[in-house]
């Protein structure tokens, strides 16, 4: 009797099952590139031809460590996934300020090298940078972000004595939909229902300043919201439908109302596009009832992403440096 598999006909059914099951359990994360410095650069270029792009250039006395693990995803639809941090730090020892920095590109684009320019920098006047990679919304809707970076910043915490941080000045940044994350993570510090169980759950995710570079504080904010935004809108997308639909996601994730007593001062540096600042005159007015410090800074020019470009990303990180070392060393 013929036998219907010899050893070699068993090892390439078992490979070809192998391979079927991998397709099936192990899909690529979707990914949109349409939000990078090359594409904005060709965008603003003729409006504005006296622009630069920032470039990603160490400076003399910062170390740095790109693409370390801070957490990993377990069982996604995609796999196990591990999310990334990149740092920069002082080459001299001591304990230093901490930034945590939420790249933009609408929830759905972008990379958290983005934020490598600004965070090489801040890092050469004396702040540790730590670029954070979070999920997108085509990986994964309202909240997943939000669970991710505040793991991002447990782990700052639990890791602060190898990395140089003093765990008690840590501040988050945000540019666009960063900033609006930023916002939002740092305004709910102590909020359990938005801590996640994403790894240190141990260590605290209190944040001690937040800076908000042209992100919204207010979704329901007339100029932010549009009752006939589509559906393929960027924060339609994240928020999982509609105001009219999921009014209360909408609210949710507004961090103007999470604000309260207890919130830390905040830094906003904007446009000169009013709508990325709908809620924010509010929010202050809040702010300075309570008696938190708040501060503003503007650019008059129509260019959302400025801070990825000179004239700009250098007064920005200055503007940047002076508020932190203002309110985080008092």
């Amino acid at each position: 009797m013929m036998r219907l598999f010899d050893k070699g006909g068993l090892l390439l059914c078992f490979f070809l099952c192998f391979q079927i099951w991998a397709q099936d359990n192990m899909r690529v994360i979707p990914n949109d590139t349409s939000y990078n410095v090359a594409n904005e650069f060709r965008k603003n270029k003729k409006r504005f031809p006296e622009i630069k792009i920032a470039k990603d250039l160490l400076p003399a006395g910062v170390t740095e460590q790109r693409q370390l693990v801070y957490t990993t995803l377990k069982n996604t639809p995609f796999g196990d996934r591990d999310l990334h941090v990149d740092i920069f730090s002082p080459k001299k020892p001591g304990k230093y300020p901490a930034l945590i920095m939420i790249h933009g590109g609408g929830w759905r684009s972008g990379d958290k090298a983005l934020q490598i320019p600004m965070a090489q920098k801040l890092a050469a006047k004396g702040i540790v940078t730590i670029c954070v990679e979070y999920q997108l919304s085509m990986e994964a809707k309202y909240p997943a972000a939000v669970y991710n970076i505040k793991s991002a910043i447990r782990w700052a915490r639990a890791n602060a004595e190898k990395f140089g941080i003093d765990p008690n000045k840590i501040a988050i940044s945000g540019c666009s939909a960063g900033g609006q994350l930023a916002m939002l993570v740092g305004l709910t510090s102590g909020v359990t229902s938005k801590e996640g169980d994403q790894g240190n759950l141990g260590f605290s995710s209190e944040i001690n300043a937040i800076v908000d570079i042209d992100g919204v504080v207010d979704f329901m904010a007339p100029m932010s919201l549009n009752l006939t935004r589509k559906p393929n809108s960027p924060d339609v997308e994240w928020l999982g439908g509609t105001f009219v639909e999921k009014p209360e996601i909408w609210k949710d994730a507004s961090s103007i109302f999470w604000a309260n007593e207890k919130s830390c001062p905040i830094l906003f540096i904007n446009s000169g596009y009013s709508r990325f600042h709908a809620g924010q005159d509010e929010l202050i007015g809040m702010m300075k009832e309570w008696g938190i410090y708040t501060e503003v800074h503007q650019f008059d020019v129509k260019i959302h992403p400025f801070w990825l470009f000179e004239p700009w990303v250098d007064p920005t990180v200055n503007y940047i440096h002076d508020f932190l070392i203002k309110n985080l060393n008092k």
